[in-house]
């Protein structure tokens, strides 16, 4: 049983571990906790708070930019993060297809498999911007953490989510369409816990300047409709 949903585990996008607890991280820091604790942190990594504005300011990939800290419910689920300089129309396409090439070459990232999130170098964004309202953003997820231990955990719990649709003879069958369901099931499993560590930016337009807004999101943090 425990060879057969660790095939599945590596089918599903070659991890090897799982934490419950497993967050966004934005510098290495979870993006979870109290907003105080976080601005604490991050002033650790060099930032400025600055009270009047409630922000931070600092250097990010190479960028002045500045912080922004984000809670729900006493709970951080968010860093944003906005050049502090603005720029044209032409830098602001090369510095939005640098970062997505950036993000799609560091393996702590994944992204929806055949979607291209480069902007084309013929693309008049100021008019496509103006004129049909299009948004220019790119999506990105970070990788489940790694620790030993860890990967049994992950096994268990896919283990006991595969068991709510599918019977241990199921599990365990090696014909071509009852496995093709296993695994599709659990690629969605998957990809349901990465969804909750999105990493995405888009360009921000105002008066003919442009800046990237970046976003680290935990998603078990934000609303969900609970107080609908």
């Amino acid at each position: 049983m425990k060879k057969i949903l660790l095939t599945i585990a590596i089918v599903v996008c070659s991890i090897s571990s799982f934490a419950q607890n497993d967050v966004t991280k934005f510098m290495g820091i979870p993006v979870d906790g109290s907003k105080s604790a976080m601005i604490q942190k991050l002033k650790g990594k060099g930032f400025t708070y600055h009270q009047t504005g409630d922000y931070l300011s600092g250097r990010f990939n190479g960028y002045d930019v500045k912080l922004c800290v984000l809670t729900e419910n006493n709970k951080v689920y968010r860093i944003g993060i906005e050049d502090a300089t603005a720029c044209n129309e032409s830098e602001i396409k090369i510095r939005f297809n640098r970062l997505v090439g950036q993000f799609e070459k560091n393996d702590n990232y994944e992204h929806i498999l055949g979607t291209n999130q480069y902007i084309p170098e013929e693309e008049d964004i100021s008019h496509e911007m103006t004129f049909n309202s299009k948004r220019y953003e790119a999506s990105f997820f970070q990788r489940l953490n790694m620790s030993g231990q860890d990967s049994i955990q992950f096994v268990n719990n896919l283990r006991n989510h595969l068991l709510k649709q599918f019977t241990e003879e199921q599990i365990q069958d090696t014909t071509k369409t009852v496995r093709e369901q296993v695994v599709f099931v659990s690629m969605n499993y998957y990809f349901d816990l990465i969804s909750k560590k999105n990493v995405w930016f888009m360009i921000n337009e105002e008066w003919g300047n442009y800046k990237i807004l970046m976003f680290y999101d935990n998603k078990k943090n934000q609303a969900d409709g609970e107080d609908l």
